[in-house]
Parts: structure tokens; sequence; C-alpha cells
């Protein structure tokens, strides 16, 4: 049985992560589809298409894929604010394949952490409203290994062309 969230200060998902990358590239990993492709979805999950039209009222889509059954999780959104390598505001929803589900928030944050010119980015990420503890808590899972997975692929794409 899901836990229904009646708390405000409950509803919202936030992780900080610092990435030993410039935030151009943080950047790129969030906006360029061939990036993107790369990290997005838990390592349980990960993307097997990827569409981002990362512009004011442009549309985002993945699908993700189960390694174990093969079970296809389709989710998209628009995009409600980009500021160039400093925040992204996009609408979050999946396709449950008998209509959408709930609508959240995304917003992310960008900077660089150690100040002006610094290597490392410090990515602020929060999500909202969550219903249930139940769905928070799927997504925090979600999120903090796709994450892992953006670690990773950043270190292998430093030094390369972008």
């Amino acid at each position: 049985m899901s836990v229904p969230i009646t708390a405000p200060t409950e509803q919202a998902l936030k992780l900080t992560r610092v990435f030993d990358a410039p935030r151009d590239l943080v950047w790129a990993a969030w906006t360029d589809v061939r990036h993107a492709a790369q990290w997005w979805g838990p390592r349980h999950h990960p993307s097997m298409h990827v569409e981002i039209d990362a512009r004011v009222g442009g549309k985002w889509r993945i699908c993700l894929k189960s390694v174990e059954t093969g079970r296809e999780l389709w989710h998209g959104g628009v995009f409600r604010e980009v500021v160039e390598l400093e925040r992204l505001v996009f609408t979050f929803v999946w396709d449950a394949g008998d209509g959408p589900t709930e609508e959240n928030l995304v917003t992310i944050t960008f900077a660089e952490e150690g100040g002006t010119g610094s290597k490392k980015t410090r990515m602020e990420f929060r999500q909202e409203p969550f219903v249930s503890a139940d769905e928070r808590a799927g997504h925090t899972e979600g999120w903090g290994s796709s994450f892992d997975r953006l670690d990773d692929a950043l270190v292998a794409w430093k030094g390369q062309s972008r």
C-alpha cells in the first residue's frame, strides 16, 4: 500500500551532485541527445530512445528498457525554462500505456564548484510534487543510479571533443 504524502516539504525530491567535469560538459549531458543517450536511466533501465529539444516549449521523450524483462518505460515532458549553462526546468510525466500519470516539475541548476573557471560542477536537482513516499523513493533510486551513470560518462568524455 502506498503511503500518501501530506506534508508539502515531503513532496519534493532533492539531490545534489558535484561532478568532476566542467559545467559546459554537464550541461551538454542534459541537452545533447548524443550525450543523454549514454547515461539517462538507471543501470537496470538504461535509455534506448532519446529525443530532446532543449528550448522553452520544446519537448523531450525518452524510453527506458529493463535489462531483466525488456519492459519499456516511456516518459517525457516540455521545457519551461532553459538558461544556458545555469538552469533547466521541465515537466516530467510517465506514459503508463493507458494514459499519462501525474505530472511533476523538474528543476536543475548548474554552478561551477570552487569559483570561476572551476573544472567541477555542482548540480542541484529537484522534482515535485510527489503524491506518495513510494513514488518519491522510486525516483530517488532511479535518478541516483542515473547520476552514477552520468558521472561515469563524464569521466569518459573529459578531454574528448564534444
